[in-house]
């Protein structure tokens, strides 16, 4: 027996529903939900003693069960007498107080404010079936008719789906009157279709409409959301950002009956935010392991990625998150990344936050009651210090924080929250700061701080910055390219002349300039604040060796090599640039820092032996191709040195072919170099084996 209309105006008509009710007889009909699920908003909403009138009651048992609990000055109406007399007759002896009227809601006999509460259990959704001028003019008799009937500060409990064009209608109409407007979710998807009953894939909400007396020449207008039942309401600035909002929940409500149902869906990830705030909290990214044989206790856990750690290959690409899930040995794995700048007391805490609503990505075939596994490094959440946060013209927003890596070392990074996963500079920390040291300042810092303001902590002395330590292996590979300069056991005590293009925290020249005593270097960096945060947070300093210009790398290559007789000449150029443009498929360099007339100006500042070495980071291939096409064409002999675990590639550039050298002397040139650089007293950094970072090179 099929009850659903043949096309959506049927809910409107008075015939459709004289014959649902006759069809279905006396059984009752819940449209979104059952009374267990809405009783928590309705007790919320409704107080005992109130005056309710319920339109659209059909034989729907709400208003019955609110009966049996106290609710018991209650109006039934409805327009169709089949379902009126069928109620009348099963309430008249149980529930003697609360009358059903046949009654049309567009034209109510009652009196004015008559009501403190007009209950709507998808009434509203089945009236306004579409935006056509008919509908919408009965929609609006509905609404004022409502408006009507309510004392001030009655309320509106309408009970809906919240589709785009209900939710614009009814928050228009009520916010235009002068009406508190709140939104509150009020009930889980419904998945299951059934040929008697339709169920909805869509959260249920509930709007909560207050009457407010009307003020002359009074604009204030009042939007709230409730995400969770006795969640704190959250003001939103207009009715747009209001319906963005219950969108971003009917988006979050059908992944979550998408993922419940059906596995490999690709890389879906979610952001669940702070129910004060709406700022992110959370980053989940769910990852299905179909080939991971099943067994009861292993179709679904939690990973909490330590704090600072998000940046890593393995936790911040897909494939990453693939290898951790399959090695974790569970067929579905969400992996939790938490966001600076909120607050966590520890995994206890994140996983009784976190516990319900990680539930309801779980797949269908986990077992009922069966405890969830929550999974990290070392069983913590990591340690993250936000120690500087400010805003470059040119590089957007970004923050200073130090990090506690996974050998308890602590690093400093740079990062742009316009790429928030990607570490711009990094540099180990000399001397480790306790936690518990870190917990005490935080404590005392929050004493002086305006509630909700971000956590930043007075800055760590420069000399606590490790200069011999490079943290980014794209710089330990460029470093072993200057293996590739003529006679490398000599490179110490030659006056060797480099250009570096991209300061950012300034960790390579520095490298250069400590270890290579006799060396100058001109560093070029188009952001001045980055010059800043270089000399104040990573140890940086100029010197008479060193020099910073704060200039376009493209600018002041091609003014070099159009400096006539007395441009300089360089042994090595590095370009380490990333691109402003996240629209392109190559993020370091810039395009135009590959362009075959600007490779021509690197070209004629290099020495003839000199070797140009460039960071390149690049996911398209074609466009990779066609990089490499032109700087081959430019230089006859170039090396690529792929980076395991990350895009970056680096390629060593050099003008002569015959200067070419196979593996085995890649690796005695590069052994013959640091058996140079490790002199006594050197500081050198016993992990920084530069033959390794060769072994790997390959002829283009």
């Amino acid at each position: 027996m099929n009850l659903l209309p043949k096309s959506s105006k049927e809910f409107g008509s008075v015939d459709y529903w004289e014959k649902f009710f006759q069809l279905r007889g006396k059984k009752a009909f819940e449209w979104y939900g059952s009374y267990l699920e809405l009783c928590g908003v309705l007790h919320k909403y409704i107080k005992p003693r109130e005056k309710v009138l319920m339109i659209g009651c059909g034989n729907s048992e709400l208003s019955e069960q609110l009966y049996d609990v106290g609710y018991q000055d209650i109006v039934n109406i409805d327009i169709s007498e089949v379902v009126i007399k069928q109620m009348k007759e099963h309430n008249a002896s149980r529930r003697p107080q609360m009358s059903f009227v046949k009654m049309d809601m567009m034209q109510m006999e009652f009196p004015d404010a008559s009501f403190q509460v007009v209950l709507d259990k998808g009434t509203l959704d089945a009236v306004l079936t579409d935006e056509e001028e008919k509908t919408l003019q009965q929609v609006d008799r509905m609404l004022a008719e409502v408006g009507r009937v309510l004392q001030v500060g009655g309320r509106y409990l309408c009970i809906s789906l919240a589709q785009a064009h209900v939710l614009k209608k009814a928050v228009g109409h009520f916010s235009r009157e002068g009406w508190m407007v709140r939104v509150h979710q009020v009930a889980n998807s419904q998945d299951q279709v059934t040929d008697a009953e339709h169920r909805f894939s869509l959260p249920v909400f509930a709007f909560i409409m207050t009457k407010f007396r009307p003020v002359p020449g009074s604009a204030v207008q009042i939007f709230e959301l409730c995400p969770q039942e006795q969640g704190k309401p959250m003001r939103l600035a207009s009715a747009e950002q209001l319906a963005e909002a219950v969108l971003e929940r009917q988006q979050y409500a059908w992944l979550c009956s998408q993922l419940r149902h059906k596995s490999r869906l690709g890389d879906v990830s979610l952001d669940l935010c702070d129910g004060d705030t709406g700022e992110p909290r959370y980053t989940l990214h769910v990852v299905d392991s179909p080939t991971v044989k099943p067994s009861r206790d292993n179709h679904f856990a939690i990973f909490i990625i330590p704090q600072g750690r998000e940046t890593e290959w393995l936790f911040s690409t897909e494939e990453g998150r693939k290898q951790l899930a399959a090695s974790a040995g569970f067929r579905r794995l969400v992996t939790v990344a938490l966001h600076r700048g909120q607050q966590y007391e520890g995994m206890d805490s994140i996983q009784a936050e976190l516990s319900a609503r990680v539930m309801e990505l779980a797949p269908a075939e986990i077992p009922a009651q069966q405890k969830v596994p929550f999974l990290s490094v070392g069983g913590d959440i990591g340690i993250r210090t936000v120690q500087h946060q400010a805003c470059s013209p040119l590089s957007g927003d970004y923050v200073i924080e130090d990090v506690q890596g996974d050998d308890k070392h602590f690093f400093r990074r740079l990062i742009f929250l316009s790429n928030r996963n990607v570490v711009q500079s990094e540099a180990r920390l000399l001397k480790d700061v306790s936690h518990r040291a870190q917990k005490k300042r935080k404590k005392d810092r929050k004493k002086q701080q305006p509630a909700g303001s971000l956590d930043v902590f007075s800055a760590a002395p420069q000399q606590n910055i490790d200069k011999s330590y490079l943290c980014c292996e794209h710089h330990k590979a460029m470093i072993a390219g200057l293996a590739l300069l003529r006679n490398p056991e000599l490179l110490s005590e030659t006056p060797l002349a480099l250009l570096v293009v991209g300061l950012g925290g300034g960790s390579l020249p520095l490298f250069v300039h400590d270890h290579f005593p006799k060396s100058h270097v001109d560093a070029v960096e188009i952001d001045p604040s980055m010059l800043e945060v270089a000399t104040q947070w990573f140890g940086f300093s100029q010197s008479d060796r060193m020099q910073v210009h704060i200039a376009d790398g493209l600018d002041y290559v091609t003014s070099l090599a159009h400096g006539g007789e007395a441009q300089p000449h360089y042994d090595v150029i590095m370009f380490d640039v990333d691109s402003k443009d996240p629209t392109l498929g190559m993020s370091c360099p810039p395009p135009a820092f590959v362009d075959h007339a600007f490779l021509q100006n690197v070209k004629s500042i290099l020495t003839t032996e000199g070797v140009f070495i460039l960071n390149l980071v690049c996911r398209d291939l074609g466009l990779k191709n066609s990089v490499l096409t032109r700087l081959k064409a430019v230089f006859p002999l170039l090396y690529v040195r792929r980076i395991e675990g990350e895009v970056n590639e680096i390629l060593f550039c050099q003008l002569h072919p015959n200067q070419k050298l196979a593996t085995p002397e890649l690796l005695e040139v590069a052994q013959t170099l640091e058996r140079t650089l490790r002199q006594p007293g050197s500081n050198w950094d016993d992990t920084y084996v530069l033959s390794e970072m060769l072994k790997t090179v390959t002829i283009v």
